[in-house]
């Protein structure tokens, strides 16, 4: 071959490289900018079709606000529904490869809810991490069955049937109740197969081989915050929750509260440093007596999730404090029209549900999210029942209004 030759053919190759080179690379971004459907019941924690970090100060359903800067693993939050029309906690988590689960209410009925769910996303039956905020049915009933003894080795309920890492519950308690003797017989079967459990406190205190904050994968951990009812037992069981923070990076956070009331949330506020959070598990299911407008004044979350089953009178004959309640709404629409609702239940039959988001899928990628619920991504404020008139109220009133100082909602 000659030098003329020569040089035309390295030339054209180098060409064919260069050409080839940008083609794959165009295919690969168009790969990972492709919008995810909003419709989809499951996200993977893996996803990478996930949108731009928004410039606005409002997070609309499928986006959020800015990512967090370098690398780290997904998390995915999946706020559960339960089967029934009783108000109750469960979220499922996907951290990085760890399998989390925060509360297993509503009932010993809401097992069946539960396992169908985590089996969507646990492939291997093990849970690393599971969490018991506090000594109430509605978020302990799922992890155990009716009648539980402590002979018992199989039967109903997530201790039972899932292998478990490590279990992580509340400090204190007055409970005496049936279902707090089955949710310790039903933890100690797990702990002699395997799971190490230790109190919020001992997490805190870093005693007994406990930890402070876990790492789940690259720059996403779980943290175990305090309050004072760690060390002093509460007459309210509620403020016995523990309380965790997952964090993603320096600037993605999502905290985890129980059913904390306001005395609690004061406490929370004055022990720890509470960074502005991106999502919030609505604090006792949108009750009143929690989220309170001096913990959302420091948290300035983005989004919330609420866990109950909306204007079922369960708890209340009261039509002001049915779940979601006013309070609850004025206190975080400061902040964020981004509410969703895993239930909907009737203020005239006890009995009734269905889905009001269905189960609440939320991935966050660097920090930004998607969301995309089981049943439709409609936020409260915009919602039917939230509007509606003559259920709660009288014929002109609607079940609950969007306060005048709210982010706007167009």
């Amino acid at each position: 071959m000659d030098k003329k030759s020569f040089y035309r053919f390295t030339g054209l190759t180098l060409l064919g490289f260069l050409l080839s080179s940008c083609t794959i690379f165009d295919a690969f971004s168009k790969a990972f900018s492709a919008p995810s459907s909003s419709n989809s019941s499951l996200i993977s924690s893996s996803s990478s079709a996930l949108p731009a970090a928004s410039s606005s100060q409002e997070i609309e359903s499928g986006s959020s606000l800015s990512s967090t800067s370098g690398e780290s693993s997904d998390i995915s939050f999946h706020f559960l529904e339960l089967g029934n029309a009783k108000t109750g906690d469960c979220t499922y988590i996907k951290a990085g490869d760890n399998d989390i689960l925060i509360d297993a209410g509503s009932y010993y009925d809401s097992y069946a809810a539960i396992s169908t769910a985590i089996n969507q996303y646990c492939t291997d039956g093990k849970l690393e991490y599971v969490i018991c905020t506090h000594a109430h049915a509605d978020h302990m009933a799922g992890f155990t069955h009716t009648g539980a003894s402590a002979s018992d080795t199989s039967g109903n309920g997530v201790f039972y049937n899932y292998k478990i890492g490590t279990i992580i519950d509340f400090a204190q308690t007055k409970a005496t109740s049936n279902i707090y003797s089955y949710y310790q017989f039903a933890r100690a079967y797990a702990v002699k197969q395997g799971a190490v459990h230790y109190t919020a406190l001992q997490c805190w205190n870093e005693s007994d081989g406990a930890k402070k904050s876990y790492t789940l994968g690259t720059n996403l951990t779980l943290n175990v915050l305090y309050t004072q009812y760690y060390d002093t037992v509460s007459s309210d069981e509620n403020n016995n929750s523990v309380c965790v923070l997952f964090s993603q990076g320096n600037d993605a956070h999502f905290l985890f509260t129980g059913d904390l009331e306001a005395d609690g949330e004061a406490s929370l506020i004055a022990k720890n440093t509470l960074p502005k959070v991106k999502l919030f598990k609505g604090g006792h299911h949108g009750s009143y007596t929690a989220t309170s407008a001096a913990l959302t004044a420091v948290i300035q979350l983005e989004m919330v999730a609420v866990c109950c089953c909306a204007g079922n009178q369960q708890y209340t004959s009261g039509a002001d404090h049915v779940f979601p309640t006013q309070d609850f709404i004025n206190h975080v629409a400061p902040y964020t029209k981004s509410i969703y609702i895993t239930t909907l239940g009737s203020f005239s039959d006890t009995s009734y549900h269905e889905s009001f988001n269905g189960q609440i899928n939320i991935t966050y990628h660097l920090g930004t999210a998607v969301v995309a619920c089981s049943h439709n991504d409609t936020i409260l404020p915009l919602s039917d029942w939230f509007n509606k008139k003559g259920d709660l109220y009288d014929a002109n009133t609607p079940n609950r209004t969007w306060p005048s100082n709210g982010v706007p909602l167009s």
